[in-house]
C-alpha cells in the first residue's frame, strides 16, 4: 500500500473524529485521555504549546486515499523542559563536543509523564511512522528523535529499528490487586506501614476540612479557579514558571470535565488545597497538586490515599502518581519500568548514548529490585508482629 505523509502545524488541522479514531480505536473511555484530540488541542488553543513555549506542535499523520491511517503526536523542541525523561546530560555532552542538540524532535504528550500509545492507529504501521519521523529528523538537521513514555509493547517492537535505542527508567505506580475496599488494601501491608497510613489519614482528616471528589458537571468554574491557584503555587516553587496557562484550565472545563477528577479540600466553602487527576479506562492518572494553606499530611491524603480509594470504588486497575517521589513507596506505590525510544543523528554520539543506556538499565533494574524489597507489603507472618 502507498501512504502519504502529512506533517501538520497544529491539532486544529486534523478533524477530532479522525484523530480519535486512531488514538482510541476501541471507543468508549480512552485508555488514557492525553492523546485524545481534545487534550492536545487544549494545549494548543491555550498557548501552553506553540510559539515561545519550547513545544512547536507538528502532528505526523499517514494517510491513504485521503483517510488518516496512523498518527503520532509530534513536537519540535527547543529545550528539554516538561518532558520528565531527562536528557539534559546528553545535550550538555553533545554541546561540549562541539555539536548542537537543539532543536530536536519529540513524540510525547507535553508536561505529562504518563505512559500511553505514541504510535496511533494500526500497530502494523508503527515502523512506517518511525521511518517518517526519522526522515524528518535527518532532513531538517535535527539532532535527535525522542519517543517518551511509550508503551512497553511499542518499545519492544521498535527498539533497534534503524538504530533506535530503548531506554528504561522508572516511576511509582499503585496496583489494585482486586481490593474490595481501602481497608483490604491496608491488610496487605506490614503492620508498621498500615499504622503509619492510618495515622496520616487520621491527621489529614482531623483538620476540620471537607474533602470532595468532583468530576463531570459537578466541577464548576470556581473549582478551576482554585486549582489554578494551587497549580501556580506548586509550579512557581518547582519550575519557576508554570508550564500551563490559565486558558488551559478553561479548555479543560469546556471539553474535558468528564475526563478530570478534582480532589479538593474545603475550609467551609473555600478550597484550600487540591489535586487534579485524569480518568483513563483502567487507570487514574495523578497530575497536579497544590495548596494555599499548609496542613500536615494533607498532601498524602489528597494525592495518594483518596486516589487509591476512588480507584478501588470505581474498579480501576492502577493509579499512576506522576514523576519521581520515593516517598510514594511507603504508601503502596511500587517502582515500575517506564519506556522510551531514542534515535540520534550523529553515529558516534549514538554509540556513546547506547553505552550509557546499557549501564543505566542495569542500575534501574537493581534499583527497582531493591526498592520493591523495601516496599510496604507484608512478606512474612513476622511482618504482622513487628
Amino acid at each position: 500500500m502507498t501512504y502519504e505523509i502529512a506533517l501538520l502545524s497544529g491539532m486544529a488541522e486534523i478533524d477530532a473524529e479522525a484523530w480519535d479514531r486512531l488514538a482510541n480505536p476501541e471507543g468508549g473511555v480512552p485508555v488514557d485521555p492525553f492523546t485524545t484530540h481534545r487534550f492536545l488541542l487544549a494545549l494548543d488553543k491555550s498557548r501552553s504549546t506553540g510559539k515561545g513555549t519550547g513545544w512547536q506542535t507538528r502532528p505526523l499523520v499517514l494517510t491513504q486515499d485521503g483517510m488518516a491511517s496512523a498518527a503520532m503526536p509530534l513536537y519540535v523542541k527547543s529545550n528539554s523542559q516538561g518532558e520528565y525523561i531527562f536528557d539534559h546530560g546528553w545535550a550538555q555532552a553533545l554541546e561540549n563536543a562541539g555539536g548542537t542538540y537543539y532543536p530536536k524532535l519529540q513524540s510525547a504528550v507535553p508536561f505529562t509523564p504518563a505512559t500511553g500509545r505514541r504510535f496511533l492507529g494500526d500497530a502494523a504501521l508503527a515502523p512506517l511512522l518511525l521511518d517518517a519521523a526519522i526522515g524528518l529528523t535527518k532532513g531538517n538537521d535535527l539532532s535527535s528523535l525522542h519517543i517518551t513514555f511509550c508503551t512497553e509493547q511499542e518499545a519492544s517492537a521498535l527498539a533497534g529499528h534503524q538504530g533506535t535505542l530503548h531506554r528504561i527508567t522508572q516511576q511509582f505506580h499503585w496496583k489494585n490487586n482486586g481490593y474490595p475496599s481501602f481497608d483490604a488494601f491496608l491488610d496487605d501491608l506490614s503492620s508498621r506501614k498500615r499504622k503509619m497510613i492510618r495515622k496520616e489519614r487520621e491527621t489529614a482528616q482531623g483538620h476540620g476540612l471537607t474533602i470532595r471528589m468532583l468530576t463531570g458537571d459537578d466541577i464548576q468554574p470556581r473549582h478551576w479557579d482554585a486549582m489554578w491557584a494551587f497549580y501556580q503555587d506548586t509550579g512557581s516553587r518547582k519550575w519557576g514558571t508554570p508550564y500551563l496557562t490559565r486558558a488551559f484550565f478553561h479548555e479543560l472545563h469546556d471539553t474535558m470535565r468528564a475526563d478530570a477528577l478534582l480532589c479538593l479540600a474545603f475550609d467551609g466553602e473555600r478550597a484550600v488545597a487540591g489535586a487534579l487527576n485524569f480518568i483513563g479506562r483502567d487507570t487514574l492518572f495523578g497530575r497536579y497538586w497544590g495548596c494555599v494553606e499548609t496542613y500536615s499530611c494533607l498532601h498524602f491524603e489528597l494525592c495518594y490515599y483518596q486516589a487509591i480509594d476512588w480507584a478501588i470504588t470505581h474498579g480501576l486497575d492502577r493509579v499512576e502518581a506522576g514523576a519521581q517521589g520515593e516517598h510514594k513507596l511507603a504508601r503502596g506505590y511500587l517502582p515500575t519500568p517506564v519506556h522510551s525510544l531514542h534515535w540520534l543523528t550523529d553515529p558516534a554520539f549514538a554509540k556513546a548514548v547506547a553505552r550509557y543506556l546499557d549501564q543505566e538499565r542495569r542500575a534501574v533494574d537493581e534499583e527497582i529490585e531493591v526498592l520493591t524489597a523495601y516496599g510496604p507489603f507484608r512478606k512474612t507472618e513476622q511482618d504482622e508482629k513487628d
